[in-house]
């Protein structure tokens, strides 16, 4: 008995039937992101702000295209390493990447063991020039620092990680921080998982701040955050960098509290 795989139409015997599916894929909108990060030059940025230590001698894929592969997974869900395998030859990230093929879990996972502080430092500068240039084509005068800590979850026995009662997971618990007003996301730091909110909060907004002050120091900064990040140290940031600091976001948490 042939399946229907097997059936080829005999009018035209360029013809078949098949109930394979075919080269389908539900990440088209992919394509999308990736339109968007040519029109901004996404990889020249990469080029010149990113460089991975990569001890291989022969390879198909090079440092590159395999964090750029690990960026489109991540925007599109797959958290995992072993799905590479499955996207191998999915018809959206091979066109959006100009691969024949994927590079697969042994190589992804080998590579982002090879990181090291350079590789973060480059992504940081990385995140710091696109910063730039959202701030500079949207013309913004005015922006809100939201700073927050988040939890972020671990799995087997990671360094420094620590149970967080509050999500029921063990994990670091970063600091992160965006704009208010239009979202976009201004940095992060990772630390440990058994610090308080606000450990070493004046550090990590110190350098965002300078960063989007302006050329001129004209434009306008708020800080916000909630109760949490109401310290000395938040508060002699703000006055000598002269930046407010929203009062009301820590006394509307504060009341919420009580």
């Amino acid at each position: 008995m042939s399946t229907l795989q097997q059936n080829a139409l005999q009018f035209n015997s360029n013809c078949s039937i098949s109930n394979d599916g075919g080269q389908l894929s539900s990440d088209s909108g992919l394509l999308l992101v990736q339109e968007f990060l040519h029109h901004i030059g996404f990889d020249a940025l990469l080029q010149e702000h990113c460089v991975f230590f990569d001890p291989r001698k022969y390879c198909f894929h090079s440092s590159l295209d395999l964090f750029k592969q690990l960026l489109f997974q991540t925007i599109v869900g797959y958290k995992a390493d072993s799905v590479s395998d499955s996207l191998c030859h999915d018809p959206v990230f091979t066109l959006a990447l100009s691969k024949d093929a994927l590079a697969s879990q042994p190589t992804m996972s080998r590579f982002t063991q090879w990181w090291d502080a350079s590789a973060f430092n480059g992504l940081q500068s990385l995140n710091r020039q696109l910063g730039n240039q959202f701030v500079q084509q949207m013309n913004c005068q005015e922006m809100v620092i939201d700073v927050d800590s988040t939890h972020s979850d671990t799995f087997g026995k990671q360094e420094n990680t620590a149970y967080n009662g509050h999500y029921g997971t063990v994990g670091y618990h970063p600091l992160v921080a965006f704009d208010g007003l239009t979202g976009f996301f201004l940095g992060a730091q990772l630390r440990p998982g058994n610090v308080y909110t606000s450990n070493g909060v004046a550090d990590f907004l110190r350098p965002i701040v300078k960063q989007f002050r302006g050329g001129t120091g004209d434009r306008q900064l708020l800080i916000r955050g909630d109760s949490g990040f109401a310290t000395p140290e938040v508060y002699q940031l703000c006055e000598e960098l002269r930046v407010g600091f929203d009062p009301a976001q820590i006394q509307r948490e504060a009341s919420t509290i009580g």
